[in-house]
C-alpha cells in the first residue's frame, strides 16, 4: 500500500469495539488454543472423577462404610463426604491450569499478550480474557465431574445442583491469585513444579478432603484454615448434604474466597499492564 493511501492503525482497528470487548477477543484466542487439545481436556475431564470415584469412593469407601455401618465421616456414605471435596479440587485444578503456564506463554515464550497489547487491548482486558477462558474450561469440567457423581449416587441433597455454580465461582477466585502469581514469572525455571509439590499437595492433603479436618492436629489444621479448597469444600458438603454450618461461616467461607478473588485480579490486572507497558 503506497504512503497516499495509508490510514494507520485507528482506522483499520475499531477501537470502540476493543474498548468495549477486549477482553473477550483475548478470551477467544486462548480458548481457540484450548480446543487444539480438546480431547485430551474431554480425557481429563471424565477420566479424573471416573479414576477417583472408582478407586477411593468405591474402592476405600467400600470397607470405610463397612467398618461404620454406613456412617462414616459426618455421618454419611464415604463417598457423599469425598464428592464436594473431589469436584471443588477438580474446579481449582482446572482454572489453575489456564492461568499458569499459559500466562508464561503469553509474555515470554510467544509474547502473545504483546501483540495484543499492540492491537489496542490494555492489560487489564488481557488479564481478564484469561481469567474468563479459565472459567469457560471450569464450566465443562465442574458440569462434567458433577454429572458423573450424580450417576455414582454420590448426593444426597436436592440443593447439591447449586455446587456447579459455586465451585466455578470458586475456581475463578484461586485462578485470579495463581494467575497474579504468574504474573511475575519470567521464565517457568520449575516454579510451578515447586507450587505444585508445596502448596498444591498439601492443600489437597489437609483441606479435609478424605477426613474430617477436625481429625488432625492444630499444629497442621491451620494449613486447612487458609485453603482455598477447604473453604470450597465446607460449602459444596453443606450444599451436597446438609453438612452443619453456621450463617456466620458461611459467610467466612464466601468473603475468604471473594476476597482472594478480587485481591488476586487486582495483583494481576496491575502488573500485566506494567510489564506490557515495558
Amino acid at each position: 500500500m503506497s504512503a497516499g493511501h495509508w490510514r494507520g492503525a485507528t482506522a483499520l482497528v475499531d477501537t470502540n469495539r476493543i474498548a468495549k470487548f477486549g477482553a473477550f477477543y483475548a478470551a477467544e484466542y486462548r480458548i481457540r488454543n484450548m480446543l487444539k487439545w480438546w480431547q485430551a481436556i474431554v480425557a481429563f475431564g471424565i477420566g479424573n472423577p471416573l479414576l477417583y470415584l472408582t478407586s477411593i469412593g468405591i474402592g476405600v469407601g467400600s470397607l470405610i462404610d463397612k467398618n461404620t455401618n454406613g456412617a462414616g465421616p459426618d455421618g454419611v456414605k464415604y463417598l457423599a463426604f469425598i464428592a464436594p471435596a473431589l469436584l471443588a479440587t477438580a474446579a481449582l485444578q482446572g482454572t489453575m491450569e489456564e492461568v499458569t503456564f499459559p500466562v508464561v506463554h503469553g509474555f515470554d515464550w510467544r509474547k502473545v499478550f504483546f501483540a495484543m497489547h499492540a492491537a489496542g487491548l490494555t492489560g487489564k482486558q488481557v488479564a481478564q480474557g484469561v481469567i474468563i477462558s479459565a472459567i469457560t474450561r471450569s464450566v465443562f469440567t465442574v458440569s462434567v465431574y458433577w454429572a458423573i457423581l450424580w450417576a455414582f449416587d454420590a448426593f444426597s441433597s436436592p440443593s447439591a445442583l447449586w455446587l456447579i455454580p459455586i465451585e466455578i465461582y470458586f475456581g475463578a477466585c484461586f485462578a485470579a491469585v495463581m494467575m497474579a502469581v504468574s504474573a511475575y514469572m519470567k521464565e517457568d525455571d520449575g516454579w510451578f513444579a515447586i507450587i505444585g509439590r508445596f502448596v498444591i499437595a498439601p492443600m489437597f492433603l489437609f483441606s479435609g478432603t478424605f477426613y474430617a479436618l477436625s481429625t488432625l492436629p492444630l499444629t497442621i489444621r491451620w494449613v486447612g484454615w487458609i485453603s482455598p479448597l477447604w473453604h470450597a469444600t465446607e460449602i459444596g458438603r453443606y450444599f451436597s448434604y446438609d453438612h452443619p454450618i453456621s450463617s456466620t461461616m458461611l459467610l467466612v467461607h464466601f468473603g475468604y474466597m471473594t476476597l482472594l478473588g478480587i485481591a488476586g485480579l487486582l495483583v494481576a490486572n496491575r502488573k500485566f499492564a506494567l510489564r506490557l507497558a515495558a
